[in-house]
């Protein structure tokens, strides 16, 4: 399958492309400042809040599956109006399209949350995520909507990067106890990701790790599995810092797990 990764020079997409690579796809990806690692393949940049771009760059390619993985998330253009250029695009290419989307479009106070449960963020970011699935949905009724959560991988997400450096002496910051999500490992959401693209579904599918935890808790997981000082690591409440954003959010995947062959394992099992 001809296949193309929007955002492929980022952490979800390096390993999109690396199993892509794999299942001996043809693959293309994009990337904004620079191109990634994995050779073999296409490399393309492209800004996708420019619709002429993304639109000339998806016609000449001609894949039969585009996966959305840009985002910025202190920029609306990117996530927002990006996402509805994508799929505008892979729209009039006919292709097969997988926009991937976050817990933050959910502000928490229902805790859990199924397909079926409406947007309501309470960030800009979230707002920004929720923007584009009504604009993929509205383009592209046949794309998969994909939520996820927090991503981890073993020892190169940003997630992984934090808990290193609050573990050193002298560092500042903190890992929230009252933030809870349910974290996936990168490896995981990239198999589900393409087996979702190789499928005949449609519509939003929630893509996250059995466990809920909170950040301190996940902070715990990856010390413990990095032989670091998990005593060292500073906790806190975000209720009480008034940084904004949702507390507990646990996306139920039932739905998901029942379609795809991939497991979806939990951060107490992923980071064992």
């Amino acid at each position: 399958m001809r296949i193309l990764i929007v955002g492929g020079s980022g952490f979800l997409g390096a390993e999109l492309v690396r199993q892509c690579l794999a299942g001996g796809h043809e693959v293309a990806a994009t990337y904004l400042t620079r191109p990634g690692e994995a050779a073999g393949i296409t490399w393309s940049p492209l800004d996708v809040r420019r619709q002429e771009d993304v639109s000339s760059l998806v016609t000449a390619l001609r894949p039969e599956a585009v996966i959305n993985a840009a985002y910025r998330q202190a920029d609306w253009t990117t996530t927002a109006v990006g996402a509805a250029n994508v799929a505008l695009a892979a729209s009039s290419a006919g292709g097969r399209l997988v926009h991937v989307s976050s817990d933050a479009v959910f502000s928490g106070a229902a805790v859990r949350y199924d397909e079926t449960c409406v947007p309501d963020p309470i960030t800009p970011y979230g707002a920004a995520k929720a923007a584009a699935e009504t604009a993929v949905h509205a383009l592209v009724p046949t794309a998969v909507i994909a939520r996820t959560s927090l991503i981890v991988g073993d020892g190169d997400s940003p997630h992984e990067a934090l808990v290193h450096s609050l573990a050193a002496p002298g560092s500042r910051g903190a890992l929230f106890t009252d933030d809870v999500r349910c974290p996936v490992h990168v490896a995981d959401l990239a198999a589900a990701l393409l087996e979702l693209a190789a499928s005949e579904y449609s519509g939003i599918h929630h893509v996250a790790g059995a466990d809920a935890v909170s950040r301190y808790e996940l902070g715990l997981l990856i010390a413990r599995r990095d032989g670091l000082d998990a005593g060292l690591l500073p906790s806190g409440r975000r209720v009480d810092t008034g940084v904004p954003g949702p507390l507990d959010v646990r996306l139920e995947c039932a739905m998901t797990r029942q379609r795809l062959r991939t497991q979806l394992r939990g951060a107490r099992q992923f980071l064992r």
